[in-house]
């Protein structure tokens, strides 16, 4: 953590807790002596919030499935004979 700031003093200097976040990295606050908060900047929100990869690419390259998935080629089945 680049800086620890109090609630209150966090509070009362709101604008260079944010242009710390924003040039230095993610800032702490605590309150009451404990660590309760952390502000980030945006981009940084952003990189945490983005999927490293797609659903089915987790699935074929995760070592806990063992399956192997296959498209069913047949033809649909016929509607009239339900």
């Amino acid at each position: 953590m680049n800086g620890t700031w109090q609630l209150q003093d966090a509070k009362n200097r709101l604008s260079e807790v944010i242009e710390l976040a924003l040039n230095q990295g993610p800032q702490l606050i605590t309150r009451r002596g404990r660590k309760t908060a952390v502000i980030i900047s945006y981009r940084e929100y952003a990189k945490t919030r983005k999927p490293t990869r797609t659903l089915s690419e987790f699935f074929r390259f995760s070592p806990l499935i063992d399956i192997e998935l296959e498209r069913d080629k047949s033809l649909p089945r016929d509607e009239g004979k339900l």
